[in-house]
């Protein structure tokens, strides 16, 4: 389980791809994130668990599977990229987002960018399957940061994010055009699901 509330950024070192299907990121992790590491412990990257088959100090493995490369942006990423990561939750830490899963979905396209000089807000295509769970007010997850949505409309939704979002996480350098994992929240989608079975039941 994660928060959405990320830890630091990490650079990938190095990508050993001996299949189509099947690749190993190396990421180089900061320094706050790498106390009591251990082999088979989760780290989400970008928003993905992940489990961590070797470390080699602060250079720690990850193996990704065809689900994962189909599902996520992490397929397209090269040596010298960043990601955002967060160490799984443990029992009593400060919930400072919301639940999250770390089980991305789809990807999403940041498709334009408003900002001034305190704020960004960052417009997506909003992806068919899951409009249902995307709402005004409600969180969502992108590239793993908890976030809260802002205006929905037919074929977009949008996000503000303030200074330390920008500092802490790739929000700070994405440009349009840049794809994005999304994870919709478990609880909404809980809801939104149930009522539309009741409703199908009931006509």
């Amino acid at each position: 389980m994660f928060t959405g509330i990320v830890q630091g950024m990490g650079r990938i070192v190095a990508v050993n791809q001996p299949s189509p299907d099947f690749r190993t990121h190396i990421v180089e992790l900061p320094l706050n994130m790498i106390d009591n590491l251990q082999a088979g412990a989760s780290v989400a990257n970008n928003g993905c668990c992940l489990t961590i088959t070797e470390i080699d100090g602060s250079q720690v493995s990850f193996d990704l599977m065809n689900e994962t490369l189909a599902k996520t942006n992490l397929g397209r990423l090269k040596a010298g990229d960043w990601v955002n990561l967060e160490r799984a939750t443990k029992f009593g830490d400060e919930i400072g987002g919301h639940v999250m899963s770390g089980h991305v979905m789809t990807t999403t396209t940041i498709t334009r960018i408003d900002e001034n000089e305190f704020n960004r807000t960052l417009w997506f295509c909003l992806p068919v399957d899951l409009k249902p769970y995307i709402l005004t007010k409600g969180f969502v997850g992108l590239d793993g940061c908890s976030l809260t949505i802002g205006d929905v409309t037919d074929d977009e939704f949008n996000v503000h994010l303030i200074p330390e979002t920008l500092e802490r996480t790739l929000f700070g350098t994405r440009q349009a055009g840049d794809e994005i994992n999304i994870e919709i929240d478990p609880q909404t989608q809980a809801i939104v699901d149930t009522v539309l079975r009741v409703m199908a039941q009931n006509k």
